[in-house]
C-alpha cells in the first residue's frame, strides 16, 4: 500500500478521534463570530463569506514565536512557500493552487505589493519581519474582479500593527537563534532578530514608530557535501523602519499616512548542477525599498468611502562573481510603482450592498547590466481598471457575491474579468454552509517581458479560468469546525520563450485541481487541535515544486494563564524539481523526496501582559532533507526570544 495514503490516513484518524473524544471539562470555550474583509474589501462576518477565508490573528501570530513569515505562511491548508526551509537569504517561490509567484497578489495594509523591475511583477516577502504584521487573511482562488492583475491563485491580505490606544506605549523584543543544516552542529548564536517599537493614541492623533533588525550567518545558500566543508557562510542582514501616523478628523472621517523604507544586505549562491558548485563569498546583493501612502475613510449614513493610495521605489543591486571571466560583474535594477484605489460600499438595505470603485496603476523600471542597458523612459505602463460588486446577504442563509472589472491597459489593451459566488448557510440547528464560485483572473505581462532585450512589446495577458466548491461545518458551539474546498483552474495565453529566446504567449491549456480541507477542535479553554490536509494535481508543463500531497498539524496547550506550549507537525510530499547542468548545458529533471518535520514551542509570561520569553526546537528529529535542488536546508535549531511591552 502507498506509504502516503497510511501516512495521510494515520494522521486523520488521529485528529478525528481526539476531535470526537469525550471532554470532561465543563468550561466553554466562546468563540466570537470572526470579520473578514478580502472577498468584499470591507469588514463582514466570515459566516456569510462565499470563501473559506484564512485568517491568522494576533493571538495566533504570537503562538508562531520564533517563526518567519515564510515559514507561517506555509503552515497554512494549499500554500507552499518553496524555501522557507532553506538559508534565509534564498529566493521565495509561492506555490499556490498550482500557480507560481506571479499569480499571488500580495497586500499590505490593502495596498497591492510588487517589485516591477522583476520578471514575475511579484513582492519579496523577505523584505518583510513578522514582528511587525498584526494579522493576515488567505483568500484563494481567482480574485481579479476585485484585485485585478495577479490576482490568480491567492490574494494574501497583510495587516501591519496598529498604534495602542494608550497615549504611550513601548514594545522591545529580542531573538537569538542557531543556524544549522542537519550536518553542521554548532548550536551557537547565528540568527540574531531584535526590534522596538513605539506608539499611542493622544486625543484625536495616533502615531506608530517601529525599527527591525535580523542578522544571520552560519549557513551557505548551497548545499554542504559534508558537515567539515570550508563553504562560505552566506550572511544575510534586513533592516526595517516604519512610521504611521492617523488623525481622527471627525466622526466620520479619518485620515491614514504611513511611510516604511526596508533594506536587505545579502552574501548568495547558485548552484550550476545539482552538487551545488559555485560557492562564492564575492556575490552580494543589496535591496532598498521604499513605501509612503496616505488612506483616507469616510463613513456615511448609508455606507463608507476608501481611498488607498502609495508610492513605492526599489533599487536591486548585485555584484557577482563571473566564473568565464574571473572577474565581477555589476547588476543594477530600480523601479517605481503608484497605487491608487478608490472605493465605495453603499447599503441599499441590509441585505444588499454595492461595492463600486476605480484602481489606478503606474509602473516603470530601468537596468544596467554588463549585456545591456534598460531605460525608464521607454519601460513603462499604467492601467485603470473600474470595478463593480454586488454583495446580496439574505436572513434565511443565502449569500450572493458577484462582480465584474474592466481592465484598461495602455499597451495591450482592455480585458474583461468577471466572478459569481453564492453560498448557503443552513442556520444554528444545521450549522452547515456550503459554496461555489465561478471566476475568472488575468495577469499582466511585466515591463521586463515586454521591454528588456528579450521582451516581446505585443504581448497579452495571461487568463485564468477557476470553479470551486466546497463546506464548512460548524458544531459543539463552535468548537469543532471542518471545512472542504475542491478546486479546479484553467490557465491558457501563458507566457513563456519561443524559438528566437524572446517571451511570446504559448497556445495550449494548462491544468490544476485539488482538494483542501482543515480541521479545528477546542477541546477545552486549555486544549485545541488544528490540522490541515492539501492534494494537488497538475499539468506538467505547471509540475514543479509543488507537493502532491501536504499534511500540516499542531496542538496548542495552556498550562496556566501565563505558561503556554505547542507542538506542530508538517510532510510535505515528494515534488518535482530541475536543475541547469553546466557541463551539458541542458535543464535536467530531478525529484525531490518528501519530508516530515516536528517543532516545539514553550512561551511564559514573566509578568503578565508586560514581559514574556519563549524558546523553540525547529525539526526536532534533525532530518536531511532537500527543499530545491542544490540548496542546503535547515537541520535542528534552537531560539530563545524575549519580548517587553511598557
Amino acid at each position: 500500500m502507498n506509504k502516503n495514503f497510511i501516512r495521510i490516513s494515520a494522521f486523520f484518524a488521529l485528529m478525528t478521534s481526539c476531535g470526537y473524544a469525550q471532554v470532561k471539562d465543563s468550561v466553554k470555550v466562546n468563540q466570537l463570530d470572526e470579520v473578514v474583509i478580502s472577498d468584499t474589501k470591507f469588514a463582514q462576518s466570515k459566516e456569510k463569506s462565499g470563501k473559506v477565508i484564512t485568517k491568522i490573528t494576533a493571538d495566533e501570530l504570537q503562538k508562531k514565536s520564533g517563526q518567519s513569515l515564510a515559514n507561517i505562511l506555509s503552515s497554512v491548508a494549499g500554500v507552499e512557500i518553496n524555501g522557507n526551509q532553506s538559508a534565509n537569504g534564498k529566493n521565495l517561490g509561492y506555490y499556490i493552487r498550482g500557480g507560481k509567484n506571479q499569480q499571488v497578489l500580495i497586500l499590505i495594509d490593502g495596498n497591492p505589493v510588487t517589485d516591477a523591475s522583476g520578471i514575475s511583477f511579484e513582492f519579496d516577502l523577505r523584505l518583510l519581519p513578522i514582528d511587525q504584521v498584526e494579522s493576515i487573511e488567505i483568500m484563494k482562488g481567482a480574485a481579479s474582479t476585485l484585485y485585478g492583475s495577479g490576482a490568480t491563485t491567492a490574494v494574501i491580505n497583510i495587516t501591519l500593527k496598529k498604534s495602542s490606544k494608550k497615549p504611550l506605549q513601548a514594545n522591545a523584543y529580542l531573538n537569538i537563534g542557531s543556524n544549522n543544516s542537519a550536518t553542521n552542529h554548532k548550536y551557537n548564536g547565528q540568527d540574531f532578530n531584535q526590534g522596538f517599537s513605539l506608539n499611542g493614541t493622544i486625543k484625536k492623533v495616533n502615531y506608530l514608530a517601529s525599527l527591525n533588525s535580523t542578522e544571520t550567518k552560519g549557513m551557505s545558500q548551497i548545499s554542504e557535501p559534508t558537515a567539515d566543508s570550508n563553504y562560505d557562510k552566506d550572511r544575510f542582514s534586513r533592516i526595517n523602519y516604519r512610521s504611521k501616523i492617523g488623525f481622527k478628523a471627525t466622526d466620520k472621517l479619518i485620515l491614514d499616512f504611513f511611510g516604511n523604507y526596508d533594506k536587505v544586505n545579502n552574501n548568495y549562491d547558485f548552484p550550476y548542477d545539482n552538487t551545488g558548485f559555485n560557492d562564492t563569498n564575492l556575490n552580494q546583493s543589496k535591496t532598498e525599498q521604499f513605501r509612503m501612502g496616505f488612506s483616507p475613510k469616510y463613513t456615511y449614513a448609508k455606507g463608507e468611502f476608501r481611498l488607498n493610495s502609495s508610492f513605492s521605489k526599489i533599487q536591486r543591486n548585485y555584484q557577482e562573481y563571473n566564473s568565464w571571466t574571473s572577474g565581477i560583474d555589476h547588476s543594477m535594477y530600480e523601479a517605481r510603482s503608484v497605487n491608487v484605489d478608490v472605493f465605495n460600499k453603499y447599503m441599499f438595505s441590509s441585505e444588499l450592498y454595492l461595492v463600486t470603485g476605480a484602481n489606478y496603476q503606474f509602473h516603470d523600471m530601468s537596468s544596467e547590466t554588463p549585456y545591456s542597458t534598460i531605460a525608464k523612459e521607454g519601460t513603462k505602463f499604467n492601467m485603470i481598471d473600474p470595478y463593480l460588486t454586488g454583495v446580496y446577504t439574505s436572513n434565511f442563509g443565502l449569500n450572493v457575491n458577484a462582480g465584474t472589472r474592466l481592465n484598461i491597459h495602455s499597451q495591450y489593451g482592455n480585458q474583461l474579468v468577471y466572478n459569481v459566488n453564492p453560498s448557503y448557510n443552513f442556520g444554528k440547528e444545521i450549522p452547515v454552509k456550503v459554496l461555489g464560485s465561478f471566476s475568472t483572473a488575468f495577469i499582466t505581462p511585466s515591463l521586463y517581458q515586454l521591454y528588456s532585450e528579450y521582451g516581446t512589446a505585443t504581448l497579452t495577458p495571461e487568463k485564468n479560468t477557476t470553479i470551486e466548491s466546497g463546506f464548512e461545518v460548524a458544531i459543539l458551539n463552535k468548537k469543532l469546525t471542518l471545512n472542504v474546498v475542491g478546486f479546479y483552474r484553467e490557465q491558457n495565453n501563458s507566457i513563456g520563450f519561443d524559438a528566437t529566446y524572446h517571451y511570446a504567449n504559448i497556445e495550449g491549456l494548462n491544468k490544476a485541481k485539488g482538494l483542501e480541507t482543515g480541521f479545528n477542535y477546542a477541546v477545552n479553554n486549555k486544549v485545541n487541535f488544528n490540522a490541515n490536509y492539501t492534494f494537488t494535481q497538475v499539468d506538467e508543463a505547471l509540475n514543479r515544486l509543488i507537493p502532491k500531497h501536504k499534511i500540516n498539524g499542531s496542538v496548542d496547550f495552556s498550562a496556566t494563564k501565563r505558561l503556554f506550549f505547542n507542538v506542530s507537525y508538517q510532510y510535505v510530499d515528494a515534488r518535482q524539481d530541475a536543475f541547469f547542468d553546466g557541463n551539458t548545458y541542458a535543464v535536467v529533471a530531478a525529484k525531490l523526496g518528501s519530508y516530515q518535520l516536528v517543532n516545539a514551542l514553550v512561551k511564559y509570561e514573566l509578568v503578565q501582559n508586560r514581559l514574556s520569553i519563549f524558546g523553540t526546537v525547529t525539526n526536532i528529529l534533525n532530518e536531511d532533507f532537500v527543499e530545491n535542488i542544490g540548496y542546503s536546508t535547515r537541520g535542528r535549531n534552537f531560539k530563545l526570544g524575549l519580548n517587553i511591552i511598557l
